[in-house]
């Protein structure tokens, strides 16, 4: 050991002592930090399946590999990242020693061949994803650009600790290849043995190379510690908690139904809630849950959420990553006057750090987290608010940041969350959804309808509709849940129509609810008003649970055609006590054709694009049934260029059907553009709301001279009986 190796040992020992406490006591930090978050019992366990996920995600890549060209290389530089700690914990004894290896496995051919892999991948792993950073950035993309409002000094400072931890695992074992430390096959050091032949073999270039490693290391160690917002560097430890701890215990995303509303980790009992002591949704950063904070805590600024997102494509101010970070960065800033016991009341008022000595005790902590004390959750620029009404309102809860994240932050809870505060505590909203919400609970339906009038669409048809007068008959198979839009819409009724003619001629038995049936609910929760939604749920729990009074869990089913009720039905109303065999008409309708108890006759000869609603697609998972019946009714079928899981919303989503769009495209016209960038005669989809802002913004497109009179939009079920 000589005075290099003394003098570098040194240095590298002393320098990782004080980074290494600095990342332990960091850590502690983040953990007293999330902790400020509201309790969440519903994500404990079960621990395998959770495991389970845990592993399948990050092994495997699934969620990463939604970007294929990303993927593969971001799991090399992840396995490098984990893996190469070997290589980094053994640097610091090779700066001491440099023929030092660990005991047993460096004797291992296997494990030298590792060691070479782990390298080779990192470097070549980080300068593909350098480039793809690159060649997306804004500067070239502008808002196109998932980056657009990411934080480019930090991902630069990654990506240059990346790359030189990957250079230092190589350098080191080149320059120990020259000195001949080892007699390795070419094949356990393809790159580092060759390399090493042209290197002098010198101990001191060892310990040098050793020491850079360290001190890339070191140096990212200390910046990380001291920055606890930079997510492109902590997702490295926090994504496999937040994987792990993700709301649905199954590994499926927080997709399908919206969080419940919490208050002290428990569903809130609207009959027994207090304003003064409950919370009701997000009004203030610590009353998101601690997952919530983990998210803020995790996001990456990887942008897929944004490039994904039809308010962000459509030039609207939501972006779903740069309102994670806006949030992100208010915690944190909040967090000091958190911590030191700080709290306001709804009227701004202090109430945690009062009494005797408060004034010493806010004295001491941080005028930026005073200032951040200060600032209301949701307010406009003269506000100085975290998140702008205009973010907040814009978002059509299609779910398309949800089921892109990566690190499976969930976003559409949390806006959510933030609509229930504005809604229930500020009535602060939308002007048009004070209507919508006044003719939900005078009328049962967001339209303001009669009651009376939720049959006028049988009227139409030549034979008669059965509907519920007291009791299910035993061979009446199915309730066919209507809808409001289906029933009062004069587009959507045309679908109900069509899927009871198909019914009819299929001879499957079905009654209706007829005046009996109400709104789901569906859009007065996603805006954010809880309290409509569990009255109309309760109600229509209570009206389900008396049709099907006498049956057993497996035959009480419903058909629904709109699929903002097929999923409130099958996947929320659970929750109170409702639990029943949901199927979407388009699945229904695809079993009959297999079954051959519908059978086209006449093919529809066209062209035909299908868009798929977002809360039939990504919502639930159902894609192939009416990309099938296209196909049964005979029609030549065309795909959208983003379909499935990465299909453009229509924007009427998250009660935005009844909110008028200032800003930007519409995101209608979006997808309209979309749809006829195929050559379509005929644009199909499976859910009245979706087929409404279509057909709207097709109108629009045919007024400017853009699209064929002859195109129009359909359902599925309307080509299948046209067949």
């Amino acid at each position: 050991m000589g005075a290099v190796q003394i003098t570098l040992g040194a240095i590298s020992v002393a320098l990782g002592v004080v980074a290494w406490s600095m990342f332990a006591m960091t850590i502690a930090r983040f953990v007293r930090i999330i902790r400020l978050g509201q309790p969440d019992g519903t994500r404990n366990g079960p621990a395998l399946a959770r495991l389970a996920t845990l592993v399948k995600e990050f092994a495997a890549h699934t969620r990463m590999n939604k970007f294929r060209h990303v993927g593969v290389w971001h799991w090399l530089v992840m396995w490098g990242f984990l893996l190469g700690s070997l290589a980094l914990f053994e640097a610091y004894g090779e700066v001491f020693v440099p023929t030092w290896g660990w005991p047993i496995l460096d004797d291992l051919a296997i494990y030298h061949l590792l060691m070479e892999v782990l390298g080779v991948g990192t470097v070549v792993g980080i300068l593909v994803l350098m480039a793809i950073r690159q060649a997306n950035h804004p500067r070239k993309a502008g808002r196109v650009s998932r980056f657009q409002g990411s934080n480019f000094a930090w991902a630069y400072f990654i990506e240059a600790v990346v790359l030189i931890e990957g250079i230092g695992i190589l350098g080191v074992r080149a320059a120990k290849a020259a000195l001949g430390v080892h007699e390795m096959p070419l094949w356990a050091e393809f790159v580092s043995g060759p390399v090493g032949m042209l290197l002098p073999a010198s101990e001191n270039l060892v310990s040098v190379f050793a020491f850079i490693k360290l001190m890339s290391a070191t140096v990212w160690l200390i910046v990380v510690a001291r920055t606890m917002t930079m997510g492109v560097a902590w997702h490295r430890f926090s994504a496999f908690f937040n994987i792990y701890f993700k709301r649905e215990a199954d590994g499926d995303v927080a997709l399908g139904a919206v969080k419940p509303m919490m208050s002290g980790g428990k569903p809130l009992d609207f009959e027994e809630a207090d304003p003064d002591t409950d919370v009701f949704g997000a009004g203030k950063v610590e009353d998101f849950s601690w997952k919530g904070w983990l998210d803020f805590t995790t996001c990456t600024e990887c942008g897929r959420c944004q490039s994904q997102c039809p308010a962000w494509n459509t030039g609207k101010p939501l972006s779903p990553k740069l309102m994670i970070t806006q949030l992100r960065d208010h915690a944190y800033a909040k967090a000091p006057y958190l911590l030191a016991g700080g709290s306001k009341d709804m009227a701004g008022d202090e109430v945690g750090i009062t009494g005797d000595g408060a004034e010493e005790k806010l004295g001491k902590i941080n005028a930026l987290a005073l200032a951040e004390a200060e600032r209301p959750l949701v307010g406009g620029p003269e506000e100085m608010g975290v998140i702008d009404p205009e973010v907040l309102w814009a978002c059509t809860s299609c779910g398309a940041c949800v089921e892109q994240c990566p690190v499976d932050i969930e976003h559409v809870d949390h806006i959510v969350d933030m609509r229930r505060y504005q809604v229930m505590i500020e009535s602060n909203f939308p002007t048009e959804l004070g209507g919508m919400f006044k003719n939900l609970e005078n009328k049962g339906n967001p339209w303001g309808q009669n009651a009376k009038d939720r049959l006028a669409w049988t009227e139409d048809l030549d034979f008669e509709v059965p509907v519920f007068d007291g009791e299910l008959a035993a061979d009446d198979e199915y309730l066919f849940w209507v809808g409001c839009a289906g029933a009062f819409e004069d587009r959507a009724k045309k679908t109900t129509q069509a899927v009871a003619e198909l019914l009819h001629m299929a001879g499957v038995k079905y009654k209706v609810l007829g005046p009996e049936e109400t709104c789901t609910g569906d859009p007065a929760r996603r805006a954010g008003n809880e309290f409509i939604f569990q009255m109309m749920a309760q109600q229509n729990v209570e009206v389900l649970n008396g049709v099907f009074e006498g049956r057993e869990p497996g035959k009480r089913k419903i058909v629904a055609t709109c699929a903002h009720c097929f999923n409130s039905l099958a996947n929320e109303y659970s929750e109170l006590g409702g639990d029943y065999e949901v199927v979407h008409h388009t699945q229904l309708l695809n079993k009959l054709v297999r079954e051959k108890r519908l059978t086209p006759v006449a093919p529809v000869a066209e062209d035909v694009t299908y868009h798929d609603p977002c809360y039939l697609g990504r919502h639930n998972k159902v894609y192939t049934p009416p990309r099938d019946l296209v196909g049964a009714a005979g029609a030549t079928f065309r795909e959208m260029p983003r379909h499935a899981d990465r299909a453009m919303c229509c924007g009427a989503g998250g009660a935005r059907m009844w909110m008028e769009e200032r800003t930007g495209k519409r995101i209608n016209q979006e997808r309209v553009d979309e749809a006829l960038g195929t050559a379509p005669s005929k644009i199909a989809t499976g859910c009245p709301f979706c087929k409404v802002m279509l057909s709207d913004g097709l109108t629009a497109r045919k007024s400017e001279k853009v699209a064929n009179e002859s195109v129009e939009v359909v359902d599925v079920a309307q080509l299948l009986l046209n067949a």
